[in-house]
């Protein structure tokens, strides 16, 4: 019967661990808790904290918000929520991820430093991800977002470039975009770049490659909007052609099981531990059944 495993190194980060802490601690007092945008990207675990009474809203909801009590998630908010917070009497409980803190503090530093300079502010990130709205938020707006080493292209290379990553995004496209600014930007502009990339999420590109190529089957589990998800899902990928995303025990493609004889589960960073058990269960259900 195949052996299966699941990665140790997969699972929660620190910041999303904060998150949905947070939220249990406030929930077990009772009262309402509202949280902006979904605790963390991953849809079971949003179901399992709305069945203790979490209730998700989006920003217009929480516009018209009063006297309640609202949790930020790990990913951040631009200044103006806080101001609506004050405005309408919101008491925040903040789970902002450290690292995305210190990020936002750096940006907003870097704006509202007087210079004499032109300089445009660049974020190598996800256009409308709730971190890099954050980001962009600490610069009244005027920060450009890029997606892609492509997209670097098109940047005023006369003008000075101060650049910035979103915290999950891929190290070696950030460095490939350094190195194009750096060959190419005018030798009367000045360049400066902050690798601010969480290295827990980084560390785990080499880790998940390792843990991919030593299996025959992989099941990546993630939910669908995890921007995280699809990055480390593609370095499964790249390894080994065997990779399939799920992203509950449902999606189990039973035919997959037959051929193999080491099976790896493994996830994303919004990825709850639990739901790689019930997979891991589920998988060793269907051995166990067909075996017989």
């Amino acid at each position: 019967m195949a052996k299966v495993e699941i990665d140790e190194g997969s699972g929660f980060c620190f910041g999303v661990v904060n998150a949905i802490s947070k939220a249990e601690e406030e929930l077990a007092k009772g009262g309402t808790l509202y949280c902006l945008g979904d605790i963390v990207h991953n849809s079971r675990e949003v179901e399992r904290l709305k069945a203790m009474g979490l209730v998700t809203i989006n920003h217009d909801e929480f516009n018209r918000l009063h006297d309640a009590k609202v949790l930020l998630r790990a990913h951040g908010e631009p200044p103006e929520t806080y101001e609506t917070a004050r405005r309408n009497h919101i008491e925040i409980i903040d789970a902002t991820c450290p690292v995305v803190l210190r990020l936002q503090k750096r940006i907003k530093q870097e704006y509202t430093q007087n210079t004499e300079e032109d300089k445009q502010i660049v974020i190598y990130g996800k256009n409308g991800h709730a971190e890099v709205l954050g980001l962009v938020g600490q610069t009244e707006g005027k920060a450009i977002v890029i997606e892609k080493l492509e997209e670097a292209k098109s940047l005023d290379l006369s003008r000075s470039i101060r650049l910035y990553s979103q915290t999950t995004k891929s190290l070696d496209e950030f460095q490939r975009i350094v190195e194009y600014i750096k060959e190419h930007i005018s030798p009367d502009a000045t360049f400066g770049y902050y690798d601010t990339i969480c290295r827990q999420v980084a560390n785990r590109i080499p880790n998940i490659r390792k843990f991919a190529a030593s299996h025959d089957l992989i099941f990546f589990v993630s939910g669908k909007k995890s921007s995280n998800g699809k990055m480390l899902f593609s370095e499964c990928q790249k390894v080994n052609s065997n990779s399939h995303l799920i992203d509950s025990p449902e999606e189990i493609d039973t035919s997959l099981l037959a051929k193999a004889s080491s099976i790896g589960i493994c996830g994303a960073t919004s990825t709850p531990k639990w739901l790689m058990e019930k997979i891991s269960a589920t998988i060793e259900e269907k051995l166990q059944t067909s075996a017989n």
